[in-house]
């Protein structure tokens, strides 16, 4: 008689738990400061350009301070990897305007600002310039460090039309490993 007291009381109890419990996890992003989501997340601003290393790295000023900042969710072939670094660092300065919005999302282990970044140049239409790298065929995912499906998605649309660095197999697909040898 006592288990059925138990059993029976955990039912009544479970809408409620569940309520609570569900209340709980939309909310903590807000109380809880998760590891990966702290201080820069968020804090938008603009910025002037000031040079761009390689196809996901750039150097920008902002309220007069440097910033160096490494392209979310991307990896470009690396300079040294011929043409495709050049090809991706050329196609990076053709596309960037002078001022640019940053969306900052964390620090690396260099301490540079990983950010989205878009074009600031007054107009209503704004584009996000990580993900044209990738459109573009000038950059791939960096699947370790992106969740988001339009990157994927962007990046399977290059592949099929054989854009940028998916126009012939190679080591130019795999910045992250090349890297490595």
């Amino acid at each position: 008689m006592k288990n059925k007291n138990i059993f029976e009381y955990f039912n009544h109890k479970r809408l409620p738990l569940f309520w609570a419990a569900a209340i709980a996890a939309i909310v903590s992003p807000w109380i809880i400061d998760f590891p990966g989501m702290s201080g820069e997340s968020g804090a938008e601003e603009i910025c002037e350009v000031r040079s761009i290393y390689d196809g996901d790295t750039m150097t920008v000023k902002c309220r007069g301070e440097r910033m160096k900042v490494r392209l979310y969710c991307i990896d470009a072939p690396e300079m040294k990897q011929r043409p495709w670094g050049k090809e991706s660092r050329d196609y990076l300065l053709a596309i960037t305007p002078k001022t640019v919005r940053i969306l900052p999302k964390t620090k690396d282990r260099y301490g540079r600002t990983v950010a989205e970044v878009w074009t600031h140049d007054g107009d209503d239409i704004q584009e996000n310039l990580n993900l044209a790298m990738v459109w573009a065929g000038r950059a791939v995912v960096y699947k370790n460090y992106c969740g988001e499906k339009i990157y994927f998605t962007a990046e399977a649309n290059a592949r099929r039309v054989k854009s940028g660095v998916w126009e012939k197999a190679g080591e130019q697909q795999n910045p992250w490993g090349w890297r490595k040898k």
